[in-house]
């Protein structure tokens, strides 16, 4: 088939003219072209050596998991993006849009915002994070860690995605340019590679640098970091941070097989709270809590709410506070003693 363009029509609009064969087939070699350069240059640039049996198990549990998701339902949820992109692209909130080309970097924008506000999601409510932890679950962060995405949470998240095509009206192509460049930018920021100036193209876009802190065993820190492609989202909503954590995965969780992995995402397990990672706490919040149930004179009834809010006081004043607003390394323990000593040098 041959391709003709006028001057007034968008590369997306070329690409919305092509047979969708063909989207899918560039889609698919581009990702495998970079999925294998992203590889080759961990195998012989490693930012850090990873154990090699650990490594080839990381790559086969994640690439079963790729090719199982790939055939029950992943291949499926990008055309049914594309059809309801089809049918609702003339009808959402940006249907009176005639700039084609600023409608579609908009676009672009705006379901890199529908992806932060959904991952965000993942980690706010149990029963999302209860398919989600399949991916926190990686201790050797690679390349391949991009697809350990359980199988449940890729249909849960096509049914938002094809939610927002309907709000916004994203035409077809814009949403298959998309969800390629959603693809790359997860496979790069995955990836166990550095580079120079890494920090600098942090201050736009996520890097390998700015999401590894996502995968830290330690919620306050894993709970950050959220953006795909750009990282202004993080920054703009205050769940940036920029550290390097100290283990990656999660606490207490061994390698799974491909199996146990489908398992473990339909098993309920507790998420820890940020005072379970910090014993230390312990004294300030009950301090705290003792001060509010004097305030109302010890009046029964409120214990629990006493000590909820206490520790929600405790915890955001810990790690919301001028140590991640300033951006430097710190450490939890030392940061807690000396809460701990400054509150008993005020009650002396």
């Amino acid at each position: 088939m041959t391709l003709t363009m006028n001057t007034s029509m968008s590369f997306f609009e070329a690409v919305a003219s092509w047979p969708m064969i063909t989207s899918f087939d560039l889609a698919g070699f581009t990702l495998l072209m970079f999925f294998i350069i992203l590889s080759a240059i961990e195998a012989h640039r490693p930012r850090k050596k990873l154990p090699k049996s650990n490594l080839k198990n990381s790559y086969r549990v994640n690439i079963t998991l790729l090719l199982f998701n790939s055939l029950v339902l992943s291949l499926l949820s990008v055309s049914s993006l594309l059809v309801v992109a089809e049918n609702f692209s003339g009808a959402g909130i940006l249907s009176g849009m005639s700039d084609s080309l600023m409608k579609a970097a908009l676009s672009l924008i705006l379901l890199d915002l529908v992806f932060y506000l959904w991952h965000k999601a993942c980690h706010d409510f149990d029963v999302l994070w209860l398919f989600h932890k399949v991916h926190h679950s990686e201790r050797y962060l690679n390349t391949s860690t991009a697809y350990r995405v359980h199988i449940l949470e890729i249909l849960a998240a096509t049914l938002i995605k094809a939610f927002s095509i309907v709000i916004f009206g994203f035409d077809k192509a814009s949403v298959l340019a998309y969800e390629l460049l959603m693809m790359l930018f997860v496979m790069f920021h995955h990836a166990n590679i550095a580079f120079s100036r890494e920090k600098d193209l942090g201050y736009l876009f996520m890097t390998p640098y700015l999401h590894r802190v996502h995968h830290s065993t330690v919620r306050a820190e894993h709970d950050r970091n959220y953006g795909a492609v750009f990282s202004i989202w993080d920054r703009l909503f205050g769940t940036f941070i920029e550290l390097e954590p100290k283990q990656i995965g999660l606490n207490g969780q061994a390698p799974l097989t491909f199996f146990k992995l489908l398992k473990f995402g339909v098993t309920q397990e507790p998420k820890a709270t940020p005072v379970d990672e910090m014993p230390e706490a312990m004294p300030m919040i009950a301090e705290a809590a003792y001060f509010r149930a004097e305030k109302r004179g010890f009046e029964p009834g409120n214990e629990m709410l006493d000590w909820l809010e206490a520790e929600r006081e405790v915890v955001r004043n810990v790690y919301a506070g001028n140590a991640i607003k300033k951006r430097f390394r710190f450490d939890i323990g030392a940061l807690l003693k000396l809460s701990l000593k400054n509150n008993g040098a005020m009650q002396s």
